[in-house]
């Protein structure tokens, strides 16, 4: 796709496709992004219906300033409201957007369907990701910056104008407030009223502290699944918009993910993880130490098959 057509699907790209028919899934971006980013996604999802909106200070809405993460998932229980079919949604957050997402099931559990989460630290960042990520955020509205972070998120070579542009905008204020949030994110104390299915995905190359939540999120929803995805990095649903499709359309409809007894695309599966023990999972409530609540060394692993000679 041309740079034109990126920058004209920029602005025309819709809040609502498929048909009206259903249950509906909406999908939230990652920080310093926008709707636009998940349009290989969607169009793998064709008979449904969806919902792509920006986050406030973010994407077409970068005028406006962050709203925190519960600011933020209020604006999102009020699309689905409007919007989603039955006022409900399946709900697929990236980065970012799995935190609101987190936050929707907090306080507004009545709207969700199911929910995944892909690629969020949900206990925070490390100390050492504070001091290296913490420093660069002065520099998120320079376009070289982004420029230089385009490959290394594996943004295809003609979306990259686009992305530098989306991700320049938002103000230096709305990304401090935004990064001081999710740096220092725990999950709530009081728990949370959900009992519908939540899977917790992490890419084999994301960062560490993207899976030592695995643990404490079963804990405080013990019907998550957590997965490992191999080979793929934190923006896979741009690396492999079909198979993230597929992922999303399984659990839309309460089945096992990756499918049983399917290869998928040259993927196989393994066996999936030991949920904690009872005596883990009340450690991990009362805030249990790292060794304690680290992710158990079965977890669902998809692993590529061999490629043959082709």
């Amino acid at each position: 796709m041309s740079t034109s057509a990126h920058s004209a699907l920029h602005e025309q790209f819709p809040l609502e496709h498929g048909p009206r028919e259903g249950e509906t899934i909406v999908f939230v971006h990652g920080g310093s992004s926008g709707a636009w980013t998940w349009i290989g996604v969607v169009e793998n999802l064709p008979g449904r219906h969806t919902l792509t909106p920006d986050l406030p200070g973010y994407g077409e809405r970068y005028r406006e300033a962050w709203r925190g993460l519960d600011g933020a998932a209020d604006d999102l229980a009020a699309l689905l409201r409007e919007r989603a079919l039955s006022g409900r949604a399946h709900v697929v957050g990236l980065s970012l957007g799995g935190f609101v997402a987190m936050h929707l099931l907090h306080r507004h559990p009545q709207l969700v369907h199911s929910c995944t989460i892909r690629g969020s630290a949900l206990l925070g960042y490390s100390r050492r990701e504070r001091m290296l990520v913490g420093p660069q955020v002065p520099l998120w509205h320079r376009r070289w910056y982004w420029a230089a972070q385009a490959p290394l998120f594996r943004i295809p070579a003609d979306a990259r104008d686009l992305f530098v542009t989306t991700a320049v905008r938002p103000s230096p204020a709305s990304n401090r407030a935004m990064f001081d949030e999710v740096a220092g994110h725990a999950l709530p104390p009081d728990g949370y009223a959900f009992d519908g299915l939540v899977l917790a995905v992490a890419a084999e190359h994301d960062s560490p502290s993207i899976q030592r939540a695995f643990a404490p999120l079963r804990a405080a929803l013990p019907q998550t699944r957590t997965r490992v995805a191999p080979g793929v990095h934190h923006p896979w649903s741009a690396e492999d918009p079909a198979l993230f499709a597929r992922m999303v359309a399984a659990q839309a409809d309460g089945r096992e993910w990756p499918e049983q007894g399917l290869a998928l695309q040259g993927w196989r599966r393994r066996e999936p993880e030991r949920l904690p023990s009872a005596a883990a999972r009340a450690g991990c409530q009362r805030g249990a130490g790292r060794a304690r609540c680290s992710p158990p060394r079965t977890l669902m692993v998809i692993r590529p098959r061999p490629s043959r000679s082709r």
